[in-house]
């Protein structure tokens, strides 16, 4: 009889241990999983200028999509991808947005989206790190490097905000010409500074 109590009786400390098994798995999981952060393109800024004989111009695409998918353990396998609506360009002039929107330049009826995807990460600082990808723009897909500067630090946070620079693009890079008359008059640059700062939040 007293046995069979005592056999009883231990079994509770075998389900408690049990239950904390669970939890401390789930714990560890939360902590170890990549975390996937969204832009948010209302407090983010994709832009760029660009020089010509009369000054310079200023610029920016109003409508984006991105994703950071963020390995903590191992940054090198964390990944970025973007997409940016070529239509949205603003630089002030509707008249030129809708030049630059034409066939003549971006051809957005055929090539309505520029993409990046991330092929690899190197963390540079702890707060900065190289993204290298693919740039997909006007049909055309050339190598870029990012050099991203984590303005707030990411741990435990919500929102992450970064500020990317790059080297300046070619425009002959990715066919992006005008015709022979307009770029002698304009003495548009073939090189285009981007600027771009993101603001993402948290997902999951």
């Amino acid at each position: 009889m007293g046995a069979a109590i005592k056999g009883k009786t231990s079994v509770k400390p075998m389900i408690r241990f049990s239950w904390l098994s669970l939890i401390l798995a789930g714990f560890i999981h939360s902590v170890t999983a990549n975390e996937t952060f969204k832009f948010d393109a209302s407090r983010s800024t994709i832009g760029f200028r660009v020089h010509q004989f009369l000054g310079t111009t200023d610029g920016k695409f109003k409508q984006f999509s991105g994703t950071i998918d963020l390995d903590r353990q191992h940054p090198e396998a964390s990944s970025v991808s973007a997409r940016i609506q070529v239509s949205s360009i603003n630089t002030g002039i509707k008249k030129r947005d809708d030049h630059l929107r034409s066939a003549e330049f971006f051809n957005v009826a055929n090539f309505p989206e520029i993409t990046f995807k991330s092929r690899g990460v190197k963390q540079t600082g702890t707060q900065s790190g190289d993204i290298t990808g693919d740039l997909t723009m006007h049909g055309i897909t050339k190598p870029v490097t990012l050099h991203v500067k984590v303005i707030n630090p990411l741990a435990n946070e919500a929102r992450t905000r970064w500020e990317v620079t790059t080297e300046p693009l070619k425009r002959r890079d990715f066919g992006l010409m005008f015709g022979s008359a307009t770029e002698t008059v304009s003495g548009i640059s073939q090189e285009v500074a981007i600027r771009i700062e993101i603001e993402a939040v948290k997902s999951r």
